[in-house]
């Protein structure tokens, strides 16, 4: 039980923190540094403790706008630490959640008395001082430094010729195949996404740290427009995540007992109660189908065992959103009905997008939400393209047990694991949609489609459908019906290239 287990040994969050920098002056824009620090230290003070200059863990999430030799050691000597643990993490916009989760983990079992997982942004100043070709008063861009390693590096070389080997034209992939497979037209697909992300609107409207404080109507979310573009078939620009921002946010955790012995208020703990990870193979191509991630099913429905109900049991959720498909694939699997209330935070699109530290505001947010009311909460975050996913599941009140040290639940993802097409790239003739996009150009024209074929012997491949041929567009555009399944042949450019027209 609960009480029998060591004050020492329970990790509870104390303190959260955030910054989000308005410069006024391009200049005086803070560097990811600057906003790593002062997300912490606000942490600290959220705390009402004295635990900064004690941290003994210190994870930071991977950041993109700018790059720095070992900035781990870096903010470490800001903060006038030298933790044990000392981690700067690689891509993946799951990794807050699973570095909370390992900090509590860490507490658990001896190896770490105050921890924080942090990250950072500065995406909008570093776009536009290189606009402005203004040199920044940062620290040195380290261009020797590794450049992380993203999600296209996995890729087919043809997927990476077509344009999908970007999270904005893959996640349309499985739009299109899972509203299919849901029975639905992508008029009602489309339906479902404003009205879901018209609620990330509202919730970021509320969230005096969000980069965009407006609700929109669901018709302003789907509707083309000259400021509302669309981007990647069925996705318009208010549909999909908005790097451009500069956040800072941090999460503070330690043991019961050394906060109640820093005078904590127990008002004032988070308890952590679990959670799992899983992962998809990190080329879509070799997934066995585009209608659902086992991976990401095995995550949240470990999550719903852990509380013995079903989504409705948490009285607050945030779903990831790069992108509508995840948080409507998400909510199917948590039994919750279209009427779900998905985001504490407001979402990538509203709230905005520091890359892979968005669900460290999540957890920000999540834990002022369950301050102020409600006991059991859901974080789930997800990284790469369907890719990586993590979730955890948080509460006022303590656990009844101890964290279970295994997280993994890759072999019951990979057990749900169907058979695997061959991908093949020299084929020719008849073959039939399995998913498809349409890719824009930045003035909002039709760049060429893109469509993920199977052929008569089950192999998968990709094609192109030229921007001129307005038949087979019309057919990857219709409203009312879905593409997936449309017969036609392939034949091979005159560049090269295979491209698919419709019967």
């Amino acid at each position: 039980m609960a009480s029998q287990l060591q004050p020492e040994r329970i990790p509870v969050i104390v303190g959260v923190g955030e910054i989000a920098d308005h410069p006024k002056d391009i200049a005086q824009g803070l560097e990811p540094l600057a906003l790593l620090e002062a997300a912490v230290r606000r942490a600290g003070d959220d705390s009402a403790a004295r635990l900064v200059g004690e941290i003994d863990s210190l994870d930071i999430v991977n950041f993109l706008s700018w790059r720095y030799h070992d900035p781990e050691q870096q903010l470490a000597k800001r903060l006038g630490v030298t933790p044990q643990h000392c981690f700067y993490g690689p891509v993946g916009g799951e990794s807050p959640i699973r570095f909370i989760h390992e900090a509590a983990l860490r507490i658990q079992r001896g190896e770490a008395n105050v921890a924080v997982v942090c990250g950072a942004e500065a995406q909008s100043t570093a776009t536009k001082a290189a606009r402005a070709k203004l040199e920044l008063p940062w620290t040195p861009f380290a261009s020797d430094a590794p450049e992380p390693k993203r999600g296209a590096a996995f890729q087919k070389p043809l997927a990476t010729q077509l344009g999908v080997a970007r999270p904005i034209t893959v996640y349309p992939l499985y739009e299109a195949a899972t509203a299919a497979h849901w029975g639905q037209t992508p008029r009602q697909a489309l339906a479902e996404s404003g009205v879901l992300w018209s609620r990330y609107a509202e919730a970021a409207a509320a969230n005096p740290n969000a980069w965009i404080k407006r609700a929109y109507r669901p018709d302003e979310i789907t509707t083309p427009s000259a400021d509302n573009r669309l981007i990647a078939w069925p996705y318009t620009k208010l549909m999909v995540a908005n790097p451009s921002v500069n956040f800072g946010g941090a999460v503070l955790l330690t043991s019961l007992a050394r906060a109640r012995a820093a005078g904590i208020p127990d008002s004032k703990l988070i308890y952590i109660h679990g959670g799992a990870s899983a992962e998809e193979p990190r080329d879509f191509l070799a997934r066995d189908q585009f209608i659902q991630s086992h991976a990401q099913n095995a995550v949240l429905e470990t999550s719903l065992a852990m509380v013995g109900g079903n989504g409705r049991t948490f009285d607050a959720i945030e779903l990831y959103s790069c992108f509508p498909v995840v948080p409507k694939m998400a909510r199917r699997t948590l039994g919750l009905g279209d009427d779900v209330q998905p985001t504490v935070t407001g979402g990538l699109t509203f709230f905005g997008a520091p890359l892979n530290t968005y669900m460290t505001h999540a957890a920000c947010a999540m834990v002022r939400k369950l301050r102020a009311g409600g006991k059991l909460g859901l974080l789930y975050g997800q990284g790469g393209f369907v890719t990586k996913h993590h979730a955890l599941v948080v509460s006022r009140e303590a656990a009844q047990a101890a964290l279970d040290e295994n997280v993994s639940v890759q072999a019951k993802a990979d057990a749900a694991y169907g058979d695997v097409p061959p991908f093949v790239t020299d084929v020719t003739g008849d073959a039939i949609i399995e998913s498809s996009t349409v890719i824009y150009t930045g003035r909002g024209d039709v760049e060429h489609g893109v469509v993920v074929l199977r052929t008569p012997e089950g192999s998968r491949t990709l094609a192109r459908v030229p921007a001129q041929d307005q038949t087979t567009q019309a057919v990857l555009t219709d409203l009312d019906r879905s593409p997936v399944g449309a017969r036609g042949a392939i034949a091979i450019g005159a560049d090269g290239v295979p491209e698919w027209r419709v019967a």
